[in-house]
């Protein structure tokens, strides 16, 4: 169970005189002593539950040790970080007798610098004497690694120091000011200088950061001195190994399911998060078999989850609540509804090894206009009773080369740092999301590349190094791709678009471009992690066209009536005009959208121009009729030959039997 880290460290303990430890530097990590050798006991864990799991002070004590029980490596260790200055967080004791003896040999080494420099000034030279307490504490450790420390009776023993918190002594690393050049050049000569013995151990400098980045390149690029060690998150067997010493009551066998569940959801997470839920077990109240909805406590606060709200919903034909609202894209109802009810059973991922991916992840691909967009809003109202609960994002927004920052947050120092992202700021504070990321192909590439992990792990780490959990979302995703294309002149440049789709073309015709042009423009990996999902809207039927056309008269009739308490009626007639309309390329090529165009100029204007015009007044009835062939408009009063006012305001008269 041996992490791959640990053996790398151990190989090169006694070889390299710097470490540059990085990644997940606070959390525990287990550690499996050799036969007949004593591990330390850990300092941050209760004993009883995590007997081998150790915080890095006490693991990175013995690993130097040693790992072969006939080869032990006599080391004391001298803990330093930019807060306290040393500290002895082993208790061994070592911390005194080396900071006292470093201290002698540091006053050793100013004094050698000043009698070969009597006629400088020890701080215009950045010397490590100068008054600072940083600078003055790489300096014990410059002394500690450099010098003999022969104080005590104690066995020879290599000396290894640790500076915690290393990432904290410079603002920026690139950009040194002199006491933290001095700082990092007391540390640089130190392990330069520091003393070898005879192959089998070495004075050590180990600097704990989070990042490598954290401290200057110089000190760890093209350095034959330095290894730079990365510790990853603890992977399955170690989160295993954990849960199983934390929750001695999953082992029984008829939890066995329980206790994979419990694993596969704890994924991403820290052990020190998962001793947290230990501590949040022991309070009580909580059954086993109800162990891994902790970890929903644990990951989002007390929050109901409505997902489990969420099933009544799904009893009574829920394709009937998406048909109201988009018309004639069967196939993507179909695949909708069935992804929504595995998502409140929790199914999703079950064949994956992960256990957090997001509830849904839906590719909705087709002609503009066709419904995408409104059946994002009609999920969302079917869940959540408003449609404007989703959270939208119009991914041409996000189309510059640092876009990524704007949605995952700015690394630190950069712009917009304390803010945070904007998509995982709204995550992090409503994880039962439905997500709609509007023309994802006007994304730049770099944006789709971080979704990877969030469509794979249901997880992402912003730029405050917070980990953001997308495992309660519904994600969707819609594009225009492979609908139109560029037209370009002779020279090259960009001069308009055209459509290669058409209305009337066979709807397998139409999915089979689409799906050609998005494997052409998304990678291989993000169409491998959305898989079947991919929904291609064909161009809207005659019969949905006559349904979205009713729909969208209806709702004016239904507004004005509830506005201005007028009646408009509209005839058969008039209807079956629009729809005539309706039914050509240039419109259906636009979709739903072309058809709104439509009734806003054929039907709304002239409506709100005769209402106007005319003076109605609330309680009165207006007729929308069909005369000479255009949209016209009369009061419903009116009897004998009546005026009608037109779509271009000019006035008719319609005897009655024309009506």
């Amino acid at each position: 169970m041996t992490p791959t880290w640990q053996r790398e460290l151990d190989n090169f303990i006694g070889i390299k005189p710097i470490f540059v430890i990085e990644g997940n530097v606070a959390d525990l990590y287990p550690w499996s002593p050799a036969p007949n050798t004593a591990a330390p006991a850990p300092e941050a864990a209760d004993p009883s539950a995590a007997a081998d799991f150790l915080p890095l002070d006490a693991l990175l004590a013995a690993l130097f040790a040693g790992t072969d029980p006939g080869r032990p490596r006599p080391y004391r260790f001298l803990f330093v970080d930019p807060l306290r200055g040393i500290s002895d967080p082993l208790g061994t004791g070592d911390a005194t007798i080396l900071a006292n003896a470093a201290q002698r040999e540091a006053a050793q080494i100013t004094a050698e610098a000043e009698a070969l420099n009597p006629a400088s000034d020890p701080a215009s030279r950045q010397q490590p004497y100068a008054a600072n307490r940083l600078v003055h504490d790489a300096l014990l450790v410059r002394a500690a690694l450099s010098r003999r420390l022969d104080d005590d009776a104690a066995a020879p023993a290599s000396v290894a120091c640790v500076f915690n918190l290393a990432s904290r002594l410079a603002s920026s690393p690139e950009d040194l000011t002199p006491e933290e050049n001095a700082v990092f050049m007391n540390l640089y000569l130190g392990a330069a200088d520091a003393i070898r013995g005879d192959g089998a151990h070495v004075n050590t400098l180990v600097l704990v950061v989070n990042r490598a980045s954290d401290v200057p390149s110089w000190l760890t690029r093209g350095n034959p001195d330095a290894r730079v060690i990365s510790i990853p998150n603890p992977d399955r067997p170690a989160r295993e190994a954990y849960l199983d010493r934390a929750f001695p009551d999953l082992a029984d066998p008829s939890l066995a399911k329980v206790r994979g569940k419990l694993i596969d959801t704890t994924d991403a997470m820290k052990l020190v998060e998962l001793d947290e839920l230990r501590r949040l077990y022991a309070r009580g109240g909580t059954e086993p078999a109800a162990i891994p909805q902790l970890v929903d406590l644990y990951k989002y606060g007390i929050r109901e989850n409505q997902w489990t709200a969420m099933a009544d919903k799904l009893r009574d034909d829920p394709a009937a609540v998406l048909r109201r609202r988009v018309k004639g894209q069967e196939p993507a109802i179909d695949k909708i509804v069935t992804v929504l009810k595995r998502s409140v059973l929790g199914f999703s991922g079950m064949q994956h090894s992960s256990g957090t991916k997001p509830k849904g992840v839906l590719f909705l691909a087709g002609p503009t206009g066709t419904g995408k967009t409104e059946m994002v809003k009609a999920v969302t109202e079917l869940l959540f009773g408003d449609e404007r609960s989703y959270l939208r994002f119009d991914m041409s927004e996000y189309a510059a080369e640092n876009a990524d920052q704007k949605l995952f947050g700015a690394p630190p120092g950069y712009v917009g740092y304390e803010a945070g992202g904007q998509l995982t700021n709204a995550v992090r504070a409503n994880p039962f999301s439905v997500l709609l990321f509007d023309e994802v192909e006007k994304a730049h590439p770099s944006i789709m590349d971080k979704f990877l992990q969030i469509l794979e792990d249901g997880r992402m780490t912003d730029g405050q190094g917070q980990t953001v959990y997308f495992s309660e979302t519904i994600i969707f995703f819609t594009s225009n791709v492979g609908i139109s294309e560029e037209l370009l002149d002779e020279h090259g440049r960009i001069v308009g678009r055209r459509n290669i789709v058409h209305p009337g073309e066979p709807y397998d015709a139409i999915r089979a471009k689409v799906e050609a042009a998005m494997a052409t423009h998304f990678k291989p990996e993000v169409l491998n992690r959305i898989g079947d999902n991919i929904v291609v809207f064909d161009y809207i039927s005659p019969e949905a066209s006559r349904l979205i056309l009713q729909a969208q008269l209806a709702k004016i009739n239904g507004n004005v009536r509830a506005r201005c308490g007028i009646t408009v009626a509209a005839s058969a007639a008039l209807t079956e005009h629009l729809l005539e309309a309706a039914m050509a390329d240039e419109v259906r090529e636009r979709g739903g959208r072309g058809i709104g165009n439509l009734v806003e100029n054929a039907y709304l204007n002239p409506l709100a121009t005769f209402i106007f015009d005319n003076g109605i007044e609330r309680g009165e009835a207006v007729e929308a009729l069909l005369a000479h062939g255009a949209v016209a408009f009369r009061r419903a009063t009116d009897d004998g030959r009546a005026p009608l006012v037109g779509a271009a305001g000019e006035t008719a008269c319609l005897a009655p039997e024309d009506r």
